[in-house]
């Protein structure tokens, strides 16, 4: 059986509205996808919602529903925003689906050898639905970090997964490159946390203390907690245990979640598959976080941006290219409107859709419209494929925009307007415009084929205009100037 390639996201809690950390799990997937089936490879993308917990119950409660309806009404809200995003997501899991109910329920019998009931005492966070060490507690005074809630101090019998029993096959695996994390420094990290060993992890919780989630087997008064619930997704959701084709498909190829659940998908996910006696993923994408004018986004300081908002004002593809540009794949970024829309106005419009503009109207205008031939593939792209393998999509798209830039220089070089202006008196003008402008419309065909994983939307636009040798007469501006968060340089040259 022919393996074939599969890319998963993490799936996020439906108490919320998406926010710019989920869409870059999205954009980050969809680019790798788009790139692989643009290179002829067969590829499931799955996305989907974590619909189980007690933040789930707690928000159906206030709502006056009961958590079914309420994820019922919830999860919609991602799966819409991943399609604005455009993202060509081939499989949507939800975490109460009953095949995926039944589904994990089965896992938690296949790995019950590593399966223990033991007591437990320690602190917990709702928000992030687990528990945290002691020492943790006392550094952080008390409260989460990132919720800003008090830890609870809660005792607990519980079930317990014997992760500790996999620590030393996962660390090779990391050692040998099995399973990479990338970028390497954040497997450094991780090998650093465990290097006494990975530590035991609760599995389920009372009936009691979690009373919406998927029922352990054979105990009805216990549930299972998050984790071995919402990580098996990566797995139910293209038809384990029961339908043939999930084994076409996994190991998963990569794996793309934020630097914060690192530790999960690097040590209890990794644990979870040993016991099931199946393969690990091949790659763990880690990206970073996303701040505003350098500080975490925050809905207590207002400063969260909404991806929706720049989608609506500015386009998908103005959206996609900002995140995947300016936003370094494997670290962290920074998102101000300012830059944002200087990014929008100088590099999509002034850069790209200009030159795009420029060629499609000097051809209409000095070719009757008609490209004789194509002056394809001469730029080197040997930079671009190398960013793209290295899963370095930000650094991919830089070298697109050297061709951009290069093009744009060329033609600010050779002026084909002034040649023009030779038709009448010069034999020889009329091919050597012909020849540049059939130089420049290839230069922008391959620009739009490396552009389809990014911008498709663009990229399609290109090909429409360039690929057929007739420019159509319905050519329009593909980025058109915004000032809608800054001024408008000719306003304040003219006031």
């Amino acid at each position: 059986m022919t393996k074939k390639l599969y890319i998963t996201t993490a799936i996020p809690y439906v108490n919320s509205t998406p926010h710019i950390g989920n869409a870059l799990d999205y954009l980050i997937a969809d680019i790798w996808t788009r790139y692989q089936k643009q290179n002829g490879q067969d590829v499931r993308f799955q996305v989907g919602t974590d619909e189980h917990g007690n933040k789930i119950a707690s928000k159906a409660a206030e709502a006056g529903m009961d958590p079914q309806a309420y994820t019922d009404k919830m999860y919609v809200n991602f799966e819409s925003f991943m399609k604005k995003v455009n993202t060509s997501f081939t499989d949507f899991v939800r975490t109460t689906d009953a095949h995926h109910v039944g589904a994990v329920q089965y896992i938690w019998q296949t790995i019950q050898p590593y399966v223990y009931k033991g007591s437990y005492e320690g602190w917990y966070c709702e928000g992030c639905e687990s528990f945290v060490t002691d020492k943790e507690a006392t550094a952080n005074n008390g409260v989460c970090p990132d919720h800003n809630q008090p830890y609870q101090r809660l005792s607990e019998d519980n079930y317990y997964l014997k992760a500790s029993a996999f620590t030393d096959k996962i660390r090779e695996a990391l050692e040998t490159g099995r399973m990479q994390i990338v970028p390497s420094y954040r497997k450094n990290e991780f090998l650093e946390l465990i290097k006494d060993g990975l530590q035991d992890v609760s599995i389920s919780r009372p009936k009691k203390n979690l009373s919406w989630g998927v029922p352990v087997p054979g105990d009805p008064e216990q549930v299972m907690y998050v984790w071995i619930d919402a990580l098996a997704n990566y797995l139910t959701v293209i038809g384990y245990p029961d339908r043939e084709e999930w084994k076409e498909y996994w190991p998963a190829d990569v794996q793309v979640l934020g630097k914060d659940i690192l530790r999960f998908h690097a040590g209890i996910w990794p644990a979870m598959l040993l016991g099931l006696g199946l393969p690990l993923p091949k790659k763990l994408l880690v990206h970073g976080f996303v701040t505003t004018s350098g500080s975490k986004m925050s809905k207590t300081v207002g400063n969260v941006i909404d991806p929706s908002e720049i989608i609506d004002q500015y386009g998908v593809d103005a959206f996609r290219y900002f995140f995947s540009r300016h936003v370094p794949t494997q670290g962290d970024g920074d998102f101000t409107w300012e830059k944002f829309e200087n990014a929008y106005n100088t590099e999509l419009g002034n850069d790209l859709g200009n030159a795009v503009q420029r060629v499609a109207s000097m051809i209409k205008r000095y070719l009757s419209g008609v490209i004789e031939h194509q002056d394809l593939g001469e730029h080197d792209i040997l930079m671009y494929r190398e960013a793209m393998e290295g899963l370095e999509f930000d650094k991919a798209l830089d070298t697109v925009w050297i061709t951009v830039r290069a093009l744009n220089g060329y033609l600010e070089n050779v002026k084909p307007w002034e040649i023009a202006k030779k038709l009448d008196k010069d034999p020889e003008a009329a091919s050597h415009l012909a020849e540049v402008l059939s130089h420049a419309a290839g230069t922008l065909l391959q620009v739009g084929d490396l552009l389809v994983p990014f911008m498709p939307d663009t990229a399609a636009e290109i090909q429409r205009l360039f690929a057929n040798g007739v420019v159509p007469e319905d050519t329009r501006l593909l980025f058109p100037k915004q000032f809608i968060h800054t001024e408008d340089p000719r306003k304040a040259k003219s006031a």
